[in-house]
């Protein structure tokens, strides 16, 4: 059966309501020589079953199956999620990333976006939350428009410590404007140097992750009180929300707006997606924030209800008005995360932070005694950078096929970092897992 269920007789009448003749008349615009003249070479069709059973064998041969141990993060990582996530996501009520424009037909759907609301805003320290952006990568550009909006300034400064992903769509958004982009680079210690602000004019904001790309952790409390002397808005950007479980949140250390990626908290990396942009601020900056805002409010009768108390996008407003573009939400992500959140509360948040660190310190602190040298002594969360000998991509080609992938390459987006490796780990990854890491790192390195 063909998917499109129409009768000649209705394209019949379709085509000549558009005045063309024949559905290849629709194409008449693409040149002769752009059109494929012969049909697809395409498999033969498959059975239900017999297509179930080939994407089995396909993944099967995965080049990251399960008996690799992955120890990269950059960004996307990798938790345990617990049942209760999949099992209430699941229910058909929450199927559905459409806007709920009905309130009196969507209160569970407004409800969780307000409980997601509620512990992003608690999460990161902030005022306000909204219902989510596509990506982290896109809440950071979301937050440098806002900051323009709000101070009518055309420069923003970035951080070179900020994910380089994030960076570069940072620039496609304020390519087409009249902005720009001044870079601050980093220092000896792995944090970010702030030496370029001073004197610094027309800063619309200053933007800074925290732990950054290389797992460091800034001092969020004194680049916010030095970026608000200049009368400029303070970015807290982060990958990595669970940190925020056991350090210090933007919020409680002066930031204007915070924004990242909250894919590890309760979303799998999916190889590469879905993703869920965080984005919180403080109340007075409310009116300037992107995407929409569920808000709390009674009915006629008193009892408790929720609506879109904010939607200023352009389906909502006139265009020239609106604060982002026409959909900005993944309200499915956002739930997955928020049931993720609940389930562990601040106690378990806490816990696993911990679980996290004290693992990263151990892989850190084995690899030191192996004799490898770790760049930059600032604390880090999760992840940190490893410089190795010489001619170390042999070794790390051979351990790959040892189902190891030992790190990050810090070459491709940092020039001066030759040899230098992200390295990554989470509660996923075992003592034992680290243990033969760095013995198989060890062994392959003397024969080298």
């Amino acid at each position: 059966m063909r998917y499109l269920p129409h009768t000649p007789e209705e394209i019949s009448e379709m085509l000549s309501a558009v005045g063309v003749n024949s559905l290849e008349d629709l194409f008449s615009t693409v040149p002769e020589k752009c059109r494929r003249k012969s049909e697809l070479n395409l498999p033969e069709r498959l059975s239900e079953w017999e297509l179930n059973s080939h994407i089995d064998t396909l993944s099967g041969t995965m080049a990251v199956s399960p008996e690799y141990k992955v120890f990269i993060g950059a960004g996307s990582y990798e938790h345990h999620i617990p049942a209760a996530v999949s099992h209430l996501l699941s229910r058909s009520e929450f199927v559905t990333a459409y806007t709920p424009y009905q309130p009196e037909m969507s209160q569970g759907t407004l409800q969780a976006i307000f409980e997601y609301q509620t512990l992003t805003a608690r999460l990161l320290g902030m005022q306000v939350a909204n219902a989510s952006q596509y990506d982290g990568a896109s809440s950071l550009a979301e937050a440098a428009l806002m900051a323009v909006r709000i101070t009518r300034k055309k420069k923003v400064a970035v951080s070179r410590l900020i994910h380089p992903h994030y960076r570069t769509v940072l620039e496609t958004y304020l390519k087409p404007t009249d902005c720009e982009i001044v870079e601050l680079p980093y220092l000896q210690d792995g944090t970010t140097d702030l030496t370029q602000l001073e004197g610094a004019q027309d800063l619309a904001a200053v933007a800074v992750q925290s732990p950054n790309f290389f797992g460091c952790i800034e001092n969020l409390q004194t680049i916010s009180e030095k970026v608000q002397a200049q009368k400029t808005l303070a970015i807290a950007c982060f990958t990595e929300p669970l940190a925020y479980g056991l350090i210090k949140n933007p919020g409680s250390q002066g930031a204007d707006i915070a924004c990242g990626e909250g894919q590890s908290l309760g979303i799998p990396r999916s190889f590469g997606g879905p993703a869920l942009g965080m984005f919180a601020a403080k109340m007075k900056y409310v009116r300037n924030m992107p995407g929409r805002l569920v808000g709390q409010t009674t009915d006629v009768d008193g009892r408790r209800g929720f609506v879109l108390t904010l939607a200023t996008r352009e389906q909502h407003i006139r265009r020239e008005k609106a604060t982002s573009n026409i959909c900005t939400n993944h309200s499915l992500c956002a739930l997955a995360s928020a049931i993720y959140m609940a389930t562990l509360g601040g106690t378990g948040m806490k816990a696993l932070a911990q679980l996290n660190y004290d693992k990263c310190e151990y892989l850190k602190g084995e690899l030191r005694k192996a004799g490898f040298k770790i760049p930059f002594q600032q604390p880090t969360f999760n992840e940190f950078v490893v410089e190795f000998p010489q001619g170390f991509e042999k070794t790390y080609d051979r351990l790959v096929k040892d189902k190891f992938i030992p790190g990050l390459p810090l070459e491709c987006h940092y020039r001066e970092l030759e040899n230098h490796y992200l390295l990554c780990v989470t509660e996923t990854i075992s003592k034992n897992d680290m243990d033969q890491l760095v013995d198989a790192i060890k062994t392959l390195e003397y024969e080298t």
